[in-house]
């Protein structure tokens, strides 16, 4: 099974906005912090699937975003999601609550100390150095467990 999806980390003063998802059954993100998005509706583009679920999540509408890099999920369940990972750094509107958990601004240096996916670490890396656009390929156990990253095309973790 395929699946097409978006993430964004919208950033201001040094911090970013992070959802914890603690509220969807059967969640795969269930108790992890990330970043807000989610799954392609039919004839969306990524930046009109991005800035929807900013909006459906925050209230917010971005107005100065960046579409960074494509992160390939390999489940090692069968599934495999393609995530286009967005930042941004404008956005105006005012905040709604999240249906999927609880958002929170972070500072992005204290990010990796929360309960955080490991291959997260390797893009939110590459999101803090700036990285021109860049394809990255994480390879799950079936659970929590990192097996390899594959950064455009090379790999970088066992």
């Amino acid at each position: 099974m395929t699946g097409l999806s978006t993430l964004c980390y919208i950033e201001k003063d040094g911090k970013y906005l992070m959802l914890h998802r603690t509220v969807k059954k059967n969640d795969v993100n269930k108790d992890k912090w990330i970043g807000v998005g989610g799954h392609f509706e039919a004839d969306e583009s990524p930046e009109e699937c991005i800035l929807r679920e900013v909006k459906e999540e925050t209230g917010y509408t971005l107005t100065s975003y960046r579409f960074c890099g494509i992160v390939t999920f390999v489940s090692g369940n069968g599934v495999t999601e393609y995530m286009h990972l967005f930042t941004a750094d404008g956005f105006e509107g005012e905040p709604i609550a999240c249906d999927e958990g609880e958002l929170e601004w972070v500072d992005i240096d204290k990010i990796e100390s929360l309960h955080i996916w490991e291959g997260d670490k390797i893009f939110l890396r590459l999101l803090a150095e700036k990285v021109p656009f860049f394809s990255l390929k994480l390879v799950y156990d079936g659970h929590d467990g990192l097996i390899s990253a594959v950064l455009n095309g090379k790999e970088i973790k066992k």
